[in-house]
């Protein structure tokens, strides 16, 4: 398309050639092209000029990456055995000092630069000891710019090193040293710490931190280094965490089971050497349907997995059918398995830790080593087919599942092909409740998911039809998280919605064919509402996380009370979304009229009191008329949507499997805790 409009512009040049040369003189004349036009970015500039370069965003996510970058350095000490502390300080003053107790980085006059170690490092690109010097052995920083670019991108950043036997300081500003590397005291320890501010002029969404990140992300580092001790202090709120996790990855995955059903509650684990590499497995099934694989390399999660997975994966189908047969629990005219059969409800952390990593890009969301996936197919291989042989209960129970999730498969298949024929989840065969928008242009066009007959009948009259689809749905669709994919097929709500939504699911899942931009559950604001909004949302996480994960869900937010003034044509309502708002907004009004001289009336309700004549309150979209409906909640410029994202995934999955698993205990133990919170009046009976 560019070299198109490429060509379109000199053809357009060409057709005004009785000027072109009058033009291109005045613009030689005017603006010459020579070597002082050529930026030269040195030191740090480069990284203030283009900061999303080197932390991917100046968001959230990028603030929250400099934390990481210093922190990833003191996890490296502790990988390389040399620190058992890693602590993080969110300070009152906004900044965040990390610490460790590992070896301290150098202070001695750098070789080449001429300046410190300490200086070298935190002011020079590509400068660490993660290139094959023999600093580290692994590391999850490989680039060499993790600290430099922190001290680029903080106003001020203060470094202290505690090595042999004193304490080292230097300060900084925008990078730029602000004062020589100075002993300012003796210690008896080792270790680093080094204290920032993130600059506000790069960072303009926000400079501060989040409690919760930093609490997620230290959980992450003492799963994956055993015997590492980390720890968050909030002297904003007080709040404050430590972690300590002696199994390492087999505390991991015993987590990430909680609140399911394991086949067996010993946990699979190998660790072993090869090469100059670490290979670490972690494994454990469930009785669920969805698989939780969480691959890291040098204790960076790679979300888009990589080498390592692949290894993994490809062991892993290998074995158990070998065994499967082996045993004679796959008869000889059966298929294998395949291995999403084998991963249904499986569980695993995956751990390899090498010398040299060579992920893609510096978000490190894919490992791209070729020899890694060599090294862990040979460790699971061989580990794991010895697990099974020693663990013959447990492995006919995960090939019985498997076998299961087999069977299952194929009637999903058969069940597929007789509710929805070809093309179906393109968009060709459109369910026949559903009452599309007429734009075809997907940017602009809404889905809005309504609970119940009346309530969509309001909507189907209120709407805007160019750009607004609606949906209903009978009751409360089927509870996704105790549930197959055949089953799914069977019920008519879920295929109503899969074909609707236009992307397919499962194997045919392909989120390009998306044929609204969001997707809006507007429910009852009651608790059956809110029941079927997590309905839905279960679906969604557990099926299509990817429409979640790219912006497109969202909860309508109805109002729940209206407040009436006058009568007749001079009645007017205005509308108020949750209790909070409805105290705030009557209290206002009778603060309002007490001022203003009225005398109020302490015995009346308190809407008479603000001067209203009437108060209602809205158990049902239903009780809406289409006006009120398109005025309130789906008119875009006056309605309330709340996007629905995933921050936590391993919070959010546990969430889920507490509230709609098959554990009823952890539901129990989730009512009781939380009961006291409820108000007894907002409940419906």
């Amino acid at each position: 398309m560019y070299l198109f409009l490429c060509i379109i512009n000199v053809l357009k040049r060409a057709d005004n050639s009785d000027n072109s040369e009058g033009d291109m003189a005045k613009q030689t004349n005017e603006q010459s092209y020579d070597g002082s036009q050529i930026q030269v970015l040195e030191g740090l500039e480069p990284v203030r000029k283009r900061p999303g370069m080197y932390i991917g965003s100046t968001g959230y996510d990028g603030v929250h990456h400099l934390i990481k970058e210093i922190a990833d350095n003191s996890i490296d000490e502790a990988i390389a055995g040399y620190a058992t502390k890693v602590e993080v300080t969110l300070l009152e003053d906004g900044g965040v000092r990390i610490s460790d107790d590992g070896r301290g980085i150098p202070v001695d006059k750098h070789p080449k630069t001429g300046k410190s170690t300490l200086e070298t490092v935190l002011t020079i690109l590509h400068a660490g000891g993660k290139f094959g010097g023999g600093g580290y052995k692994v590391s999850s920083g490989l680039h060499g710019v993790g600290s430099s670019v922190v001290n680029a991108l903080s106003t001020r950043m203060i470094a202290e090193v505690r090595k042999n036997g004193k304490v080292y300081r230097q300060e900084y500003a925008t990078g730029v040293p602000q004062t020589d590397l100075e002993v300012v005291g003796k210690s008896d320890t080792s270790g680093t710490t080094i204290t920032f501010y993130p600059d506000p002029t790069i960072f303009k969404e926000t400079v501060s931190f989040d409690y919760k990140w930093v609490v997620n992300y230290l959980r992450h580092q003492a799963y994956l280094t055993k015997g590492v001790y980390t720890s968050v202090v909030d002297e904003r709120t007080g709040e404050r965490k430590a972690f300590y996790f002696e199994g390492g990855i087999k505390s991991y995955v015993k987590n990430l089971n909680i609140g399911k059903e394991v086949l067996s509650e010993d946990i699979f684990y190998v660790e072993k050497q090869v090469e100059d590499c670490m290979v670490e497995i972690a494994v454990q099934y469930n009785d669920t349907y969805v698989e939780v694989v969480k691959p890291f390399a040098n204790n960076v999660l790679t979300p888009d997995g990589g080498t390592h997975l692949v290894g993994f994966r490809t062991a892993l189908t290998r074995v158990i059918n070998d065994y499967a047969r082996k045993n004679n629990l796959l008869k000889e005219k059966e298929d294998n398995l395949t291995g999403d059969d084998i991963r249904e409800g499986l569980t695993a952390v995956i751990l390899v830790k090498l010398p040299d990593p060579q992920f893609e890009g510096q978000t490190k969301n894919k490992l791209g080593n070729p020899e890694m996936r060599r090294y862990v197919d040979q460790v699971m291989s061989e580990y794991f087919a010895y697990y099974l042989e020693e663990n013959p209960a447990t492995a006919k129970k995960v090939v019985g599942k498997a076998t299961l999730a087999a069977r299952a498969r194929k009637a999903a298949r058969a069940a597929r092909d007789n509710v929805i024929r070809k093309g179906a989840f393109e968009g060709l065969n459109l369910p026949s409740k559903l009452t599309d928008c007429s734009s075809r242009n997907r940017k602009d066009c809404e889905l809005f998911i309504v609970e119940g007959n009346s309530a969509a009948g309001s909507a189907k009259d209120g709407r805007d039809s160019t750009i607004q689809a609606i949906l209903p749905l009978r009751g409360k669709v089927l509870n996704t998280e105790r549930a197959r994919f055949d089953k799914m097929f069977a019920n008519a709500e879920i295929v109503s919605l899969i074909k609707a939504m236009g992307v397919g699911i499962g194997d045919q899942f392909d989120i390009s064919g998306i044929r609204y931009d969001k997707i809006i559950f507007m429910t009852d604001a009651d608790v059956d509402g809110a029941h079927i909004s997590t309905l839905l949302m279960t679906f969604f996480f557990r099926y299509m996380s990817e429409v979640i994960e790219a912006g497109h869900v969202y909860l309508a937010k109805p109002p729940l009370f209206g407040l009436i003034k006058g009568t007749g044509s001079n009645r007017k309502i205005e509308y108020v979304y949750d209790e909070a708002a409805l105290e705030q907004t009557l209290s206002q009004r009778i603060e309002e009229r007490r001022a203003s001289g009225i005398k109020i009336d302490e015995s009346a309700e308190r809407f008479k009191q603000a001067g209203y004549t009437a108060q209602q309150r809205f158990k049902g979209l239903g009780e809406m008329d289409a006006s009120q409906l398109w005025e309130t909640t789906m008119n875009p410029e006056n309605r309330t949507l709340v996007k629905v994202n995933i921050e936590d995934a391993e919070r959010a999955d546990a969430i889920f499997t507490k509230l709609m698993g098959d554990s009823v205990e952890l539901r129990k133990n989730f009512i009781q805790t939380n009961a006291a919170k409820v108000n007894v009046e907002d409940l419906d009976f």
